[in-house]
């Protein structure tokens, strides 16, 4: 459909209170023509649309050496079309070095979740940007930098995303400055190094890549050197959206607006040609064109499941001749192995989603959908608004790209829980066949031989613990969300307790499953967070964590250990799990529920067959 048509459309939408239709055809029209001209219209439209759907709010400050306010726009553009409701703070013009050392100043008066600090090679490093730089400079810059980061790090808990400096078009010396051992471009690119240094030794400081980012546009492209000297504006018109989207794949896991699955489409779409009709020996999937373009989704969809995205398969075809080409033909990189779900029927693709979904215990806002048929993917557009659907283009040979770019498969840190995840279901699978095959669950829990192990969260597991803490959303009784410095600073707070649990099977060593935070005052001992991976739900792993969260609390004096439960969308799973645990309703909120256990007499004990490795605190 012409970008015309389907703005009548949407504005149609608008005008019935179809909002959900309308933020589906919003995300198509940005995607298809996105840019400066369309920015003010979506922003305009989402603000319609914003109080009738589900959007993640998030506050972004940028610090700038540079005119940002033409891509402000765009980047709200691209947040909403996003899922996420972008409040923006641009800094006053090159005042970042004060905002950073001013405790006082209107950027953490803002109260950020997130900071982008622009700030430009000529800028903060002038001798950088015209000449070879010494050894002095390339300090003095690094130095400058680590003190903005430990001024911003004391004054505040937000994520923090600093552009790296990136090289000039051309170089003061030529190609002479190649020939040196110690040229402008190593300096610039040290300075570089320092910063990724610098970012890895602080939670929550991540570095945009802008030197790659200008690269990937072209050096003497992405500039407008009279827009640099009238108005300060150093991108060209066509970039400002590239700029946008450099700061949304930041911004969307950090707002987590992410996929955990992706659901891919078989014919056409994971191989060229159609297997019912072609035949093994025609569908085209290889390293010779027409095949390399598949060869190459396949490659970038692995990628995603290295990162503990997970892979499914939601095709409308016959299950016999698709599992053979998975399994048998040679061209294949994907096999069954590899996907966590299979969908291969001839039922409606928004029905195998949400059963798709349903298998993985995630939520259907967690799964993105990949499909070469613009009917298919317009289809569940409308019957299932919550899924992302990639837009795929027209050409093959750009679906591998397509992907790469998406910004809610990008992930800022990986766990190893997040490698592994992809032979965590596999182990899924192998439980439910031996559930099939005892008699009692009893019986089941006893075969599982379950081990955990329950410890105070370190330097090692604070990542993990936090990741959790914002993605888990079934099993989670208050849905609390908390940066990795938030939880550093609840650690070192008297009388609170932050601890994971890890959970291993005779099938798998799950890795780390569940987060506990407690706070200890006097009698009582007030539950502040209590969730698990969907993983191990259901398998009494909840109860032993509970039970231990009991005897700790005894052994610190307490009497009374207390939870609130606040109802979302998603957390139905742990509706009951303070009732079904001997707990009593204290009070009741129009935002929750309290319970409370009396310690003295209470049932609850770990379960039999859990082997529990903890140790209870003699102090908190």
């Amino acid at each position: 459909m012409r970008p015309s048509g389907l703005r009548h459309e949407i504005e149609e939408l608008l005008a019935g209170g179809h909002w959900h239709k309308a933020a589906a055809r919003l995300r198509v029209l940005w995607e298809s023509e996105g840019g400066v001209p369309l920015a003010g219209y979506v922003v305009s439209a989402f603000r319609k649309i914003a109080p009738h759907i589900d959007l993640k709010p998030h506050r972004c400050a940028i610090l700038r050496s540079f005119t940002v306010e033409p891509i402000v726009p765009v980047l709200k553009a691209c947040a909403l079309t996003s899922g996420i409701d972008l409040e923006v703070h641009a800094g006053e013009f090159n005042a970042y070095a004060q905002e950073l050392l001013d405790a006082g100043s209107p950027l953490y008066a803002f109260q950020p979740d997130t900071v982008i600090l622009a700030v430009q090679t000529r800028d903060i490093a002038p001798e950088l940007w015209r000449n070879a730089a010494s050894a002095e400079v390339i300090n003095r810059v690094t130095s400058q930098f680590t003190g903005w980061i430990q001024a911003f790090r004391r004054s505040s808990a937000a994520n923090l995303i600093v552009h790296s400096l990136e090289t000039p078009a051309a170089f003061s010396q030529g190609v002479y400055d190649s020939q040196l051992e110690e040229n402008q471009a190593s300096a610039i690119h040290q300075v570089n190094r320092n910063l990724r240094k610098l970012a890895r030794a602080e939670r929550g400081i991540y570095v945009l890549d802008y030197d790659a980012l200008v690269a990937r546009y072209g050096r003497e492209q992405w500039g407008d050197e009279r827009k640099w000297l009238t108005v300060r504006l150093p991108i060209a018109a066509p970039h400002l959206a590239h700029m946008a989207s450099g700061w949304m794949r930041f911004l969307a896991p950090l707002a987590g607006r992410i996929a955990k699955a992706v659901a891919v489409d078989l014919d056409n779409t994971l191989w060229g040609g159609i297997i019912g009709e072609d035949g093994m020996a025609g569908i085209r999937i290889g390293s010779e064109y027409p095949g390399a373009a598949f060869l190459a989704l396949q490659h970038a969809l692995l990628d995603l499941s290295r990162r503990g995205i997970l892979l499914a398969v939601c095709s409308k075809n016959n299950p016999q001749d698709a599992m053979e080409a998975l399994r048998d033909h040679p061209g294949m990189l994907l096999r069954p192995e590899h996907f966590a779900a299979l969908r291969i029927n001839w039922n409606d693709k928004t029905r195998n989603l949400r059963e798709i979904a349903e298998e993985l215990n995630i939520g259907l806002d967690a799964v993105a959908f990949l499909d070469d048929n613009p009917v298919e993917r317009q289809q569940v557009r409308e019957q299932a608004p919550e899924v992302m659907v990639v837009e795929l283009p027209p050409d093959p040979m750009q679906y591998a790209q397509a992907v790469r770019d998406y910004t809610a498969f990008e992930r800022l840190t990986l766990s190893e829980e997040d490698r592994e995840r992809g032979k965590y279901y596999a182990a899924e699978r192998q439980r439910a066949e031996l559930e099939q095959s005892v008699s009692t669950r009893e019986d089941f829990y006893r075969s599982l031989d379950q081990e955990a192990e329950i410890m105070p969260v370190n330097a090692l597991t604070l990542g993990r613990v936090a990741q959790l803490t914002q993605k888990t959303n079934q099993f989670n009784v208050t849905t609390k969300r908390y940066t990795e410095q938030q939880i550093g600073e609840l650690m070192r707070c008297p009388g609170w307790r932050v601890l994971s649990i890890k959970v291993r099977d005779r099938y798998a060593d799950n890795g780390l499953v569940g987060v506990a935070i407690v706070h200890h005052r006097g009698e009582i001992s007030e539950i502040d967070t209590f969730l698990l991976s969907c993983r191990v739900i259901g398998r009494t792993v909840e109860t032993a964590l509970l039970a231990w969260l009991a005897e700790e609390a005894r052994a610190l004096g307490g009497k009374r250990l207390q939870g609130w439960f606040i109802p979302t969308k998603k957390n139905a799973p742990a509706r009951d799990f303070y009732r079904e645990h001997g707990f009593a309703l204290r009070s009741e909120t129009p935002t929750g529920q309290l319970w409370e256990l009396e310690l003295e007499g209470a049932a609850l004990r770990c379960p039999e067959w859990v082997r529990l490795l903890a140790a209870v605190a003699e102090n908190a």
